[in-house]
């Protein structure tokens, strides 16, 4: 049997990535900043670059730490008009929810350059949204409650991008 010496460190610098990652996370109004602070913290682990958020948005730096300088943070009043923006420059755009017809996480193939729309905590995205979007996926659930947090499902799905796309 080899024995590893296993050692703790601390502050590991982040891989360099190829290319710019071509995925934007997009927020419709949360209820919580702590949520899209966590989002704003796990998206610039990811390395991507911007965040676009509806409703009032406010980043707490004590959870989003390097995110709040690392990430652009775009807010809008509404939804929708993004959405198109985001299409007509060639973004797939990806609602995380929970629907009829949506796709597994774990075999949905994202496209390289996806926006990533994740719902409000407590109503998910509005059927107006839904419309919009060109495919949904789902995190499968075992146990109780019948969904993860926002930013829990945010990470999730993020990682899962990054793991298709390691290299940017």
């Amino acid at each position: 049997m080899i024995a590893f010496l296993f050692e703790h460190q601390r502050h590991k610098p982040p891989r360099e990535l190829a290319r710019p990652r071509e995925l934007i996370v997009v927020c419709a109004p949360l209820r919580s900043n702590v949520n899209l602070s966590r989002i704003a913290r796990v998206a610039s682990c990811c390395g991507l670059e911007r965040i676009l958020c509806t409703g009032p948005a406010k980043l707490d730096r004590r959870i989003a730490r390097d995110g709040a300088d690392t990430l652009r943070v775009e807010t809008h009043r509404t939804l929708s008009p993004v959405l198109g923006e985001l299409r007509s420059e060639g973004y797939r755009l990806v609602g995380l929810e929970q629907t009829t017809d949506s796709t597994d996480l774990h075999v949905y193939r994202f496209e390289r350059k996806t926006a990533l729309i994740v719902g409000n905590e407590r109503t998910g995205l509005q059927p107006d949204v839904l419309k919009l979007l060109d495919d949904v996926v789902e995190i499968p659930v075992w146990g109780m409650p019948y969904s993860y947090n926002a930013a829990t499902a945010t990470a999730m799905t993020l990682y899962e991008y990054c793991r298709q796309y390691p290299e940017g």
